[in-house]
C-alpha cells in the first residue's frame, strides 16, 4: 500500500490583521495577506451588496467608495486599504431612509435584474457628491466602467439626473417616503426557513 502526500507547489499566504471603517462601523479581521478587498467585504464583513461580476475590473459590480473615491474592490488588495473609510451600497441609506440615488433608481426604472445596480449606485452617489450639477455627458463618463445588460442605460442616466436635482434642491427621499422596517425580520416570531421553503 502506497501513501500519497500532497505537497503544495507554493507556500500559503500568511495572515494579517485588517482594520477599516465599513459603513460607519469599525471592522477588524484576520485576513490572508493576498486577500482582495471584495472577498474580505463579502465573506468576513458580510456586506453582500458588493457583487462579484467579472473579477477583472471590467463590469463595475464590485464598486465601493474608499475614502469617498470609487474603487473596484476586485482589483484592490485588502491590505492596501487598511485604516480607510469604506462605503458599500448598504452604507448609502440613512437608516431606513434611502439615499436620493437609490430612490431615483427605483422611480426611473434604473434597475431591472438588479445585479449591476449596487455598483451603479455607489459610483453615481460619488458623482453627485462631487458634482451636484452633472451634465448628461458627465454622468455617462462617470458610469462608463459599469456594465448593464438590461436597461440600455437611458433610465440610469435619468435616475442620476433626478438624484442630482433632488440634492441641489435640498430634498431627500425622507421628505416624501415613510421609513420601512425590514420586510424579512428574523426573530422569535419569524423562524428562519430552509431555502425553497414557503410559509
Amino acid at each position: 500500500m502506497s501513501i500519497h502526500i500532497r505537497v503544495p507547489m507554493l507556500p500559503g499566504a500568511g495572515k494579517e490583521v485588517w482594520t477599516a471603517t465599513v459603513n460607519g462601523a469599525g471592522e477588524e479581521h484576520l485576513v490572508e495577506s493576498n486577500a482582495i478587498l471584495l472577498d474580505v467585504l463579502r465573506d468576513q464583513v458580510g456586506t453582500l451588496g458588493v457583487k462579484r461580476g467579472c473579477d477583472m475590473g471590467t463590469c463595475g459590480c464590485c464598486a465601493v467608495l474608499v475614502d469617498g473615491e470609487p474603487r473596484l474592490s476586485c482589483l484592490c488588495l485588502a491590505k492596501e486599504h487598511t485604516s480607510t473609510e469604506i462605503t458599500t451600497v448598504e452604507g448609502l441609506a440613512d437608516g431606513h431612509h434611502l439615499h436620493p440615488i437609490q430612490q431615483c433608481f427605483a422611480e426611473a426604472g434604473g434597475s431591472q435584474c438588479g445585479f449591476c445596480t449596487p455598483g451603479f449606485l455607489v459610483v453615481s452617489a460619488a458623482l453627485i457628491d462631487q458634482n451636484p450639477e452633472p451634465t448628461r455627458d458627465q454622468i455617462k463618463c462617470a458610469i462608463e466602467g459599469n456594465l448593464c445588460r438590461c436597461t440600455g442605460y437611458q433610465q440610469i442616466v435619468d435616475a442620476v439626473e433626478m438624484a442630482a436635482e433632488m440634492k441641489r434642491e435640498g430634498r431627500s427621499p425622507s421628505d416624501h417616503t415613510e421609513p420601512k422596517s425590514d420586510p424579512h425580520p428574523i426573530g422569535p416570531d419569524e423562524p428562519s426557513l430552509p431555502p425553497g421553503s414557503s410559509k
